[in-house]
C-alpha cells in the first residue's frame, strides 16, 4: 500500500521545494519506488520550469510531468489569487483524484504543500479552502521545513501550535540554510523544547544530500 507525508514550511522562500528534493532524492537512492505530487503551484509559466519540474531534476525520478502537479498558475501569487486572475480554481475532487493516481505508481509519495500552512489554495464565492485542508482530505503526517536563522524559534512553534489546534500531525522538523553558527544550535535547541518535536536533519547551504538515516525517513510516511 502506498504512503504519503505533506511537505510544508514556515512560510514562502525558506527553501521547502529544495528540501523536498534532497527527501525525494534520498528515497530514490535508497531503492524505494518514490514519487512526488502538488496539488497547486503559482509563479511558472510550465511544469519543468517550475518547483515540480526542480524535484524532478534533482531526484531524477524520471516522473511524468502531467501527474506531479494539478493546477499551475502563471502569477507568482498566493494560488487563491491566481485562481481569481486566471481563472481555474482549484477543485477538491480533482486533488484527491491526482493524488491518488500518483499513489498508484509509487509506494512512498512526496506531497509538497505550497507557502505556508495557512497558505489560501482557493477563496471564492463557492468555496474557502486552505492549505491545512489539502492535508485533511489526504490524510496525511507532515514535516516542516523552516529556515535555521534568526526568527526561526517564533515561526515553528506558532506553526506547531496552528498544527495541534486544527488536528495536523506533525512528524518533525528540518532546518534549512544551517552553517553551525552558535545562534542556530540553540534555534534547534529551543525548537525542540518549546515543540516537543524534533529537528530530524539540518541542511547547509548547496546540500546535495540530507543528512538523515533512510529509515528514520522512510518511517515519517504515513
Amino acid at each position: 500500500m502506498s504512503k504519503g507525508l505533506f511537505i510544508s514550511a514556515t512560510g514562502t522562500d525558506v527553501g521547502k521545494t529544495y528540501v523536498t528534493a534532497l527527501i525525494v532524492k534520498k528515497m530514490c537512492q535508497a531503492g524505494f519506488n518514490a514519487g512526488y505530487y502538488k496539488a497547486a503551484l503559482s509563479g511558472a509559466d510550465c511544469i519543468a520550469d517550475s518547483d515540480a519540474g526542480f524535484v524532478n531534476k534533482i531526484a531524477q525520478i524520471g516522473q511524468e510531468e502531467k501527474s506531479m502537479l494539478s493546477y499551475l498558475y502563471k502569477n507568482a501569487v498566493s494560488p487563491h489569487l491566481a485562481a481569481k486572475i486566471e481563472g481555474n480554481p482549484v477543485e477538491k475532487d480533482v486533488v484527491i483524484s491526482d493524488y491518488k493516481k500518483v499513489q498508484a505508481k509509487y509506494n512512498y509519495v512526496t506531497v509538497e504543500g505550497s507557502g505556508g500552512i495557512i497558505c489560501p489554495i482557493r477563496y471564492d464565492d463557492k468555496a474557502k479552502y486552505f492549505l491545512e485542508d489539502i492535508i485533511k482530505w489526504l490524510n496525511l503526517p507532515v514535516l516542516l521545513i523552516a529556515d535555521a536563522g534568526l526568527g526561526t524559534i517564533n515561526s515553528v512553534v506558532l506553526t506547531h501550535e496552528y498544527m495541534q489546534h486544527h488536528g495536523l500531525k506533525l512528524q518533525g522538523i528540518i532546518l534549512n540554510n544551517y552553517t553551525g553558527t552558535v545562534m542556530q544550535d540553540d534555534n534547534i535547541k529551543m525548537i525542540e523544547e518549546m515543540t516537543g518535536k524534533k529537528v530530524l536533519a539540518k541542511v547547509a547551504p548547496n546540500d546535495t544530500d540530507i543528512d538523515i538515516d533512510v529509515e528514520i525517513l522512510r518511517r515519517l510516511y504515513e
